[in-house]
């Protein structure tokens, strides 16, 4: 969560400090409410040019290699439901996204999606049954590989405020996920996968800009109280 309090205001202290404190709590509130919005918006802003609040860039996703053999048909053997013994899986036109590979299963006549941690065990493709001649499945474009597009969205961004404080915050499961890129720490991609060291990206913290725009927003208040 980044928060800014009536008492941690940094610069704006030296020249707007006494007269926040002169406020009354319902013109705090509703000043506080203001910084809140303000520094939603710039989180928002940073997270969807893949940021971290000192300027640099996110760190890329590390790509994960393809299984061998084959370039655009696998084989496998994955677990069936209702079934002690495993199915084997003919997919082809490949491609994978995090957890998931998602293809064309031969079995079932259709696009389907497999979670990359519950392979049992990868089987070779005879020649055969290579699909050579089939195109690649389309590609993410650039816009669908960038990260947190979801999560920065205001209805899962909570901007709140009380008469003391400000503050930006996500809740439930999208808070454990931000915190777990926050960071930087350990999780499993799937349920039946291993657990992996994710990179430290700041989705919250505060930038010079962030400061600036703050300072604007208070200053804005002020003068609206004052006239």
């Amino acid at each position: 969560m980044a928060d800014i309090g009536a008492h941690d205001l940094g610069e704006l202290e030296s020249f707007a400090g006494a007269i926040l404190q002169s406020l009354r709590p319902a013109e705090r509130r509703s000043l506080f409410r203001k910084v809140a919005r303000t520094l939603r918006i710039s989180q928002q802003r940073r997270i969807g040019a893949q940021r971290n609040p000192d300027g640099s860039r996110f760190e890329a996703r590390k790509r994960p290699k393809d299984p061998a053999p084959g370039a655009y048909a696998v084989k496998f053997l994955y677990p069936e439901g209702g079934s002690d013994k495993p199915r084997v899986v003919l997919m082809h036109s490949w491609a994978r996204q995090g957890p998931l590979m998602t293809g064309f299963d031969v079995r079932a006549g259709g696009i389907r999606s497999f979670e990359y941690g519950k392979v049992i065990r990868w089987l070779p493709v005879p020649d055969g049954e290579q699909n050579a001649g089939a195109g690649k499945m389309r590609r993410p474009s650039i816009r669908q590989r960038a990260m947190f597009r979801k999560i920065r969205r205001s209805g899962l961004m909570n901007a709140s405020a009380n008469a003391q404080e400000a503050w930006v915050s996500f809740a439930g499961r999208v808070a454990a996920v931000a915190r777990i890129h926050q960071l930087g720490l350990f999780d499993k991609p799937s349920a039946q996968g291993p657990e992996v060291k994710y990179a430290m990206r700041q989705l919250f913290g505060f930038a010079a800009s962030d400061r600036s725009e703050i300072l604007d927003a208070v200053t804005e208040h002020i003068l609206d109280v004052a006239n």
